[in-house]
């Protein structure tokens, strides 16, 4: 993979739908994962034909929605 593209780069370059390796570049994770948030639902796919693009638009949504979810709280020891 070469270096990673911002989101702000990608938009600005008005490319609209992304493949699932360039999305994994953007998110800076890798391209299983990107595959795994979108057989889980966390990432929607458009597909065309048999290949499958993920929108500028859905990034963002999955980026604020990781933004907004409370971290999950650690049980303290005593609460048991």
């Amino acid at each position: 993979m070469g270096d990673p593209q911002p989101l702000r780069d990608v938009m600005a370059a008005g490319r609209l739908l992304l493949r699932p390796e360039e999305a994994a570049e953007v998110l800076r994770v890798g391209r299983t994962t990107v595959y795994a948030l979108m057989k889980c639902g966390d990432l929607r796919a458009v597909h065309i034909g048999r290949s499958c693009r993920i929108s500028q638009a859905e990034l963002d949504r999955y980026v604020r929605r990781l933004e907004a979810s409370p971290s999950s709280p650690h049980p303290s020891p005593d609460a048991a």
